[in-house]
């Protein structure tokens, strides 16, 4: 069955960011894969005002690429995912920027702030990491019966990242619960990935796993985003197959 979605990826495009293109080689591919009519759009964050610039997509890519042009616009999108229940994904400063919108708009952190952003103002709840991760490669563990593990079908996932920034572990315990799922951890039980509970779809991760497409290779968690955003449209209770070629 063929379905038009209309899915944003929030974020100041830049092609000279590999991320960038690999989000487009991506959810192509996923849409073919799925045989879904997926019209992918990049949304400014500085062209996002007020709902009137997201309600019309049905599903959200929250791209790496931070800080963002208008960290106000990133928000907005974010939280109208979480609260419209929107499919979702944030990929590194996407998964960065979704928990802030989780402490400001669930938690009620509204001095919740971003280090690189706002040096030395509110609530810090993203800070530098102790060591940045740039260009890095590695393994995450994930949790049993996550969105990850169904989308990697299994209990571990290679990780490519390109950030300097992660949650401050001080405030770890914090955000834990209140929906907020812990659902990756890397080596050494650093928070990698988070969902929300009770929502269709709403998933982050620290490390870049778009960045496969760039070489060729799937990106389970962009199928799995493009999936569910089929099933929330049509009102299937059935995720449409995944054709076996790029398997």
């Amino acid at each position: 069955m063929s379905a038009k979605l209309r899915l944003a990826i929030v974020g100041d495009r830049d092609d000279d960011i590999p991320a960038h293109r690999a989000i487009s080689v991506a959810l192509a591919r996923a849409g073919a894969t799925l045989q879904i009519d997926l019209q992918a759009q990049w949304l400014a964050t500085d062209r996002i005002a007020d709902l009137g610039d997201v309600a019309r997509f049905d599903g959200f890519w929250c791209a790496p690429g931070s800080p963002y042009r208008s960290m106000d616009g990133a928000l907005l999108a974010i939280g109208h995912a979480r609260t419209a229940r929107r499919p979702f994904l944030g990929t590194c400063g996407g998964f960065q920027h979704a928990l802030i919108e989780f402490a400001r708009g669930v938690l009620r952190w509204h001095d919740a702030s971003h280090a690189e952003s706002d040096p030395g103002l509110g609530r810090p709840v993203i800070a530098a990491l102790a060591c940045p991760l740039v260009e890095v490669q590695g393994e995450v563990s994930l949790r049993p019966g996550s969105r990850l593990s169904q989308a990697y079908g299994g209990m571990a996932a290679a990780a490519t990242y390109h950030c300097r920034y992660g949650l401050d572990p001080a405030f770890r315990a914090a955000l834990a619960g209140h929906a907020l799922v812990e659902t990756a951890e890397d080596a050494l039980g650093e928070l990698r990935g988070i969902e929300l509970e009770g929502h269709p779809f709403f998933v982050a991760t620290l490390w870049q796993p778009e960045r496969a497409a760039l070489l060729g290779q799937r990106v389970p968690l962009a199928e799995a985003l493009v999936a569910a955003a089929w099933v929330e449209k049509s009102g299937s209770r059935q995720a449409p197959a995944i054709g076996g070629e790029g398997r």
